[in-house]
């Protein structure tokens, strides 16, 4: 089969479209032959060797989700599930080919009439919005910043936060082209990176949802209104500076908190539910999944180039 490996860590042009056997299902294991496969900030910093010297081998298989067709199924499985078409959570590599390998119990099953890459734009990005949100304890009538607006993560908060009847749901992004965008779908106030915005921007902020992170994390942190909470989801800038925590310390009786939040801590049976309910509200028409491009799956390259420098509204998409 035909996948993405990563023959050397750094730039884009480390990618390469190489010939590799097909995977056999293990117990509990399914392979799916997906029709599209999620280009994720996760699979960027991996490429760019951001989480750890030797964390990922080389020829490691970027890509963590994708949607097709359960072409085999391993011991243990109902091999009525063999036909299916399903989203699926490969782990931390193993989407950008073919055929990939996931549990059966990271499968959802798709409704009917849900496009593959609808799927993978919102299946791992809208369960880290929703739970995210529910982590940080948002309220209706509390304010909230979404930072990093623009990925499928941010699109996925800002929605889930205006429908929590928020009095405010700041963004920040990189456009005013972006910013129009993101008001259509909830946004209230439109910011620019640095969290500059206009005269009526909130002042402070009870939620901050970040997919960012990075050197100027801090900054953000003094945008917290007393007992505010601030959420990390992501860290597609890199890792914040070791003192991050000063600025809690530094104005303690504000009695701000920070934390951050993975899916790994939600039980299987919530993930599955609310996946579940998210696919019917895309197919639907009540939740908008938005997908940027698709690209042909030997485009690899392109999708990371096009992530790298910041094009990307909503979800790349490649396609076996």
């Amino acid at each position: 089969m035909k996948a993405i490996v990563i023959e050397e860590f750094g730039a884009p042009e480390g990618l390469a479209l190489v010939d590799i056997p097909e995977p056999s299902p293990s117990r509990g294991e399914v392979v799916i032959a997906p029709a599209a496969i999620g280009v994720g900030g996760v699979d960027v910093m991996i490429r760019r060797g951001m989480l750890g010297a030797g964390a990922f081998p080389q020829g490691h298989i970027p890509g963590s989700e994708v949607a097709g067709t359960v072409a085999s199924v391993g011991d243990g499985v109902d091999p009525s599930l063999k036909g299916r078409r399903v989203w699926a959570f490969t782990g931390t590599g193993g989407a950008y080919a073919e055929r990939a390998i996931a549990s059966v119990d990271d499968v959802t099953p798709l409704p009917d009439g849900l496009p593959p890459a609808a799927a993978v734009t919102l299946g791992g990005s809208g369960l880290v919005a929703h739970f995210g949100l529910a982590h940080a304890r948002l309220v209706a009538q509390e304010s909230v910043l979404v930072r990093g607006a623009a990925g499928s993560i941010g699109i996925a908060a800002v929605q889930f936060a205006a429908r929590t009847g928020a009095r405010a749901v700041a963004v920040t992004t990189s456009s005013p082209q972006r910013g129009r965008r993101l008001r259509a779908l909830g946004a209230t106030h439109v910011l620019d990176r640095a969290g500059d915005g206009g005269p009526d921007s909130p002042d402070g902020y009870d939620v901050i949802i970040d997919v960012v992170a990075g050197e100027h994390l801090p900054d953000f942190i003094d945008r917290l209104n007393p007992g505010g909470r601030y959420v990390a989801v992501g860290a597609v800038a890199g890792m914040p500076p070791a003192t991050f925590g000063s600025k809690l310390t530094d104005a303690f009786q504000k009695s701000m908190s920070f934390a951050t939040f993975s899916t790994a801590v939600i039980p299987h049976d919530a993930r599955q539910a609310v996946r579940a309910e998210q696919f019917d509200a895309v197919r639907d028409g009540r939740l908008e999944a938005v997908v940027h491009e698709a690209l042909p799956l030997g485009d690899a390259v392109l999708a990371h180039r096009k992530m790298d420098a910041g094009e990307v509204f909503g979800r790349i998409v490649l396609e076996p």
